[in-house]
């Protein structure tokens, strides 16, 4: 090692006991410096660096520095210290003794030799000669006043290996520019030798090492002097015994007890370090003493399965002993022993261990014996076996059965209990191994599963399960019918439960309905089950359903289940004695339902007015008769109402057609007298009747032509000719039967007087048989009005004073005289004529419009005029009918 990295003193190493064979050293905490040097420049700092135990370690260190004669302590955090004073240093790490001292020289000299603190034989040493700037090196190392080397300007010398030959003092040399030569400080160099491991002997070597007898160690070291300090230690404790210096080392006598055995070693000390010798073993022989045995285990009770710990123990004797166990003088094993403390063997108890054990202990002086120990070992009860009276896997309710509960192996007193499905039943208590029973009736709460327990102070031992099953034979099931409503409808789901309260599962459910199968389903488990059934009309009747569990087959009661069918859509129809409903004629109204549950209420209804209710109380639907009037027409419709939900028929559309009244027939000319030539309009019309009606025009009931209207009659013009002359008459259909007209006779002038005068008179006559016919037609009328117990919008049976005074009677009458005659030909030959004026008032009109009877001379003659008043149509027209009458 390079001295210049570390200095270090040998007395730092204390050696310890050997521990298995090796030296555990124990260090001095060493100084460290950097630089290495400990004669430096004033001015210059040193870091000083503490080790102890953890040699490289940095932690807490304590410092201590002392210069003449005062010492001050101080403590750092870290193993580290700069310092720039001389005096004396010291630390001591944590868990380290304290340190060894080290003495730095800050120097004001202007030149210094710097050496090691401690140099060995063999270490590698720098001396190093430094100088100031006012020093010129041209240097000269003395060695003990003598030139030992000539450096120039050089500054260090180096001796590669150290031996005692350089020992001495040494110093350097320099010139000052100034003045004169300068001389460094003084060095002394002690090459340190080290002292040898020593050797240990034991005398007598070979001899048996009994107690009592007396030994020798003798310790010796190569470089023995009289400086030499030797220790001798016994297991790394040193030996009270005093030593004699010898000739060439030191020894150390003593009597051997048996605590002298282990191993012993010396150090030798020549001031350079404790060094140690190898180890050497000493055994001293003692013959066993009686072995003590001893049983343990964990725990309390010693029972089967428990391990046990047999423990053989001698408390005096040299080693190795030879342990051997012994049960009723069989051997178990045998175990051997290096140290003190004796040895153990382990196992698990049986019933085969009970009885004496013993055991012996030999180290070659002869066995000893020691006293026996006796085991009793308890057997737990084995896993008990639960068995029932009969081997059949039914039992039925009311037979008696009787479960054994039995153990093959165990210590007595055993006691069994009998359980049912974690419920006690009953125990018993027995003294020796077999087997106890248990009896009771069956009901259908037995089933389950049962076992045994036997328990002899070890803890419970459980048989397996066994599962008994009680059939019980089915009760009566109960039949329940759901429906989402208090009325089961169709399309409603039905449930069907069928349950039997007792009896013993699976049960296998049947749901019937008329007797014929509708499902089936299993229960594996008990309880209820339930068919669904989506219902139609023809799910009405009766219900039931069967229980069966393998032993018997029970009915339910019967149950009555009406399925009500929701009515369909009516239909709605007329009934007449014709195709076309004519007014007077009997119409029947039917109304029908074809699918729906009676009885159903049909409501009848025109126009959204309700005509009538009825309830048909069977299939078939219902009839409303009525008379029909002009009033009738429009929309019919019905309605079916079950309960459930009103359903309401199409709309069905009636006319009801009116019959044509008796047509008027009105001929017009362009002037008073008709002749050959003129234009002649033929008007006929019909006061009542459904249109389109049917005009046909007749001349002598020839006919002439034919035209349809909607309203106010027809119009056929003829350009007239002497053969026109005759018979017109008219004829209105609207397809309820034809109506025709009074005949009217038309004269041409230009004719014959012969042929006139019969002529006027059949016109004549004519006239007065159509003004007959309508007074009378005119008093049938009000007779009507007044039996039904109305008044008519006007009145035609009031006289003309009856009208509104405020208005003139005839204000849209014409004058007479501007009036056209219809007939000129009525009196050709100045005879005295009556006339009759015939007006229709027309409804619409506020004042009824009446044909005033006016006098009117033609050549001297009078003339009568009658008025009679007819109710009729806007289309109502004025007849003027004359008769020849004489003058009144």
């Amino acid at each position: 090692n390079k001295i210049t990295l570390a200095l270090y003193s040998p007395l730092a190493l204390i050696f310890a006991a050997p521990v298995s064979g090796q030296f555990a050293r124990t260090y001095k905490s060493i100084i460290f410096l950097q630089p290495p040097w400990t004669t430096v420049f004033r001015g210059e700092r040193v870091n000083l660096t503490c080790k102890g135990f953890g040699f490289y370690s940095s932690q807490k260190t304590k410092w201590y520095y002392q210069y003449l004669g005062k010492e001050i302590s101080r403590e750092t955090q870290k193993n580290t210290l700069e310092v720039h004073k001389s005096g004396e240093y010291r630390c001591q790490a944590q868990g380290s003794p304290l340190s060894s001292p080290v003495y730095l020289d800050f120097s004001s000299a202007s030149l210094i030799l710097q050496a090691p603190l401690s140099v060995f034989e063999g270490d590698s040493v720098v001396l190093r000669c430094r100088a100031k700037a006012e020093v010129t090196l041209n240097t000269t190392i003395y060695k003990n006043e003598n030139v030992l080397a000539f450096l120039n300007k050089r500054t260090d010398f180096h001796i590669s290996h150290a031996s005692l030959k350089d020992n001495g003092a040494y110093r350097c040399t320099g010139y000052k520019e100034t003045c004169c030569l300068v001389s460094s400080n003084t060095v002394k160099i002690q090459v340190q030798v080290p002292a040898s491991h020593p050797v240990l002997t034991l005398s007598p070597e070979k001899a048996l090492n009994f107690e009592g007898t007396k030994v020798t160690l003798h310790c010796e070291t190569q470089e023995d002097s009289l400086r030499t300090l030797y220790k001798f230690y016994h297991d790394g404790v040193p030996l009270r015994h005093k030593s004699v210096r010898c000739e060439k080392g030191a020894s150390i006598s003593f009597s051997l007890t048996t605590e002298h055995s282990g191993n012993y070693y010396c150090t030798a000390d020549n001031g350079h370090g404790a060094k140690p010798s190898e180890a050497v073993s000493l055994s001293v022989t003692v013959p066993v003493s009686r072995p003590v045995l001893t049983l343990s285990s964990a725990e309390d009770l010693i029972s089967e399965g428990a391990k046990v710990t047999l423990h053989c123990e001698a408390q005096r004797g040299s080693l190795p002993i030879v342990y051997q166990f012994h049960h009723e003088d069989a051997a178990l094993g045998n175990r051997s022993a290096h140290s003190a403390g004796g040895v153990s063997i382990s196992f698990s108890l049986t019933a085969e261990h009970s009885g004496n054990y013993y055991c012996t202990a030999d180290n070659g002086f002869g066995p000893q014996r020691s006293e026996a120990v006796s085991l009793s070992v308890t057997v737990p009860v084995s896993r008990p076996v639960l068995t029932l009276s009969s081997a059949e896997a039914v039992t039925f309710e009311g037979a008696t059965v009787t479960l054994y509960c039995e153990v093959q192996r165990g210590s007595p007193r055993i006691l069994y209990q009998f359980y049912h499905e974690d419920v006690t039943l009953g125990s018993n208590s027995t003294s020796s191994v077999g087997k106890v029973s248990f009896s009771f009736s069956l009901t259908a709460a037995h089933s389950g599963n049962y076992y045994c327990t036997a328990d002899n102070g070890f803890g419970p031992q459980r048989s397996e399960a066994v599962s008994l099953f009680v059939t019980v034979p089915v009760s009566r099931p109960i039949l329940t019918l759901r429906v989402p409503r208090a009325q089961a409808v169709v399309g409603d789901l039905l449930e069907l439960r069928c349950e039997a309260l007792r009896g013993s599962p699976p049960i296998m459910y049947w749901f019937y309905h008329e007797d014929v199968t509708l499902g089936s389903s299993s229960v594996p488990s008990g309880g209820e089950a339930s068919f669904n059934l989506s219902l139609t009309a023809e799910h009405s009747g009766n219900y039931s359903c069967e229980a069966n569990n393998g032993l018997v087959a029970q009915h339910s009661d019967t149950i009555s289940l009406s399925v009500i069918v929701p009515v369909s859509r009516p239909i709605l129809t007329f009934r007449a004695p014709r195709a076309q409903a004519v007014v007077g004629d009997l119409l029947e109204l039917h109304c029908e339902a074809l699918r729906g549950s009676s009885p159903i209420l049909y409501g009848f209804y025109h126009e959204d007015v309700t005509l009538g209710k009825i309830s048909a109380p069977s299939g078939g639907g219902a009839s409303f008769n009525f008379s029909l009037t002009t009033e009738h027409s429009g929309i019919y419709s019905c309605e079916a109402d079950n309960g459930l939900e009103a359903q309401r028929s199409e709309m069905v559309t009636l006319k009801v057609a009116v019959p044509v009244s008796r047509p008027v027939l009105t001929l017009r000319a362009p002037r008073a007298q008709v002749a050959v030539g003129d234009l002649l309009e033929l008007h006929c019309e019909a006061l009542r009747g459904s249109p389109l009606i049917l005009y046909r025009f007749y001349h002598e009931d020839v006919t002439l032509g034919n035209s349809s209207a909607l309203s106010g009659g027809a119009f056929f013009n003829l350009s007239l000719t002497a053969e026109h002359s005759g018979n017109y008459s008219c004829e209105a259909d609207n397809g309820l039967g034809a109506q025709r007209s009074e005949t009217v006779t038309l004269y041409l002038t230009g004719l014959t007087e012969n042929r006139s005068g019969p002529v006027a008179t059949g016109v004549t006559g004519g006239l007065l048989s159509l003004a007959g016919l309508a007074a009378g037609a005119l008093l049938l009328y009000c007779w009507l009005s007044r039996k039904a117990g109305r008044e008519p919008a006007s009145d035609p049976c009031r006289s003309p004073s009856d009208l509104d005074s405020q208005e003139p009677a005839y204000h849209n009458v014409p004058a007479w005289e501007e009036l056209q005659p219809v007939y000129s030909n009525v009196n050709p030959r100045g005879e005295n004529v009556v006339y009759s004026e015939v007006r229709i008032i027309r409804e619409k009109k506020k004042h009824a419009v009446a044909c005033n009877p006016r006098h009117l001379r033609n050549k001297g003659s009078p003339i009568i005029y009658s008025e009679v008043k007819v109710a009729s149509t806007p289309a109502s027209r004025c007849l003027l009918l004359a008769s020849s009458a004489p003058h009144r």
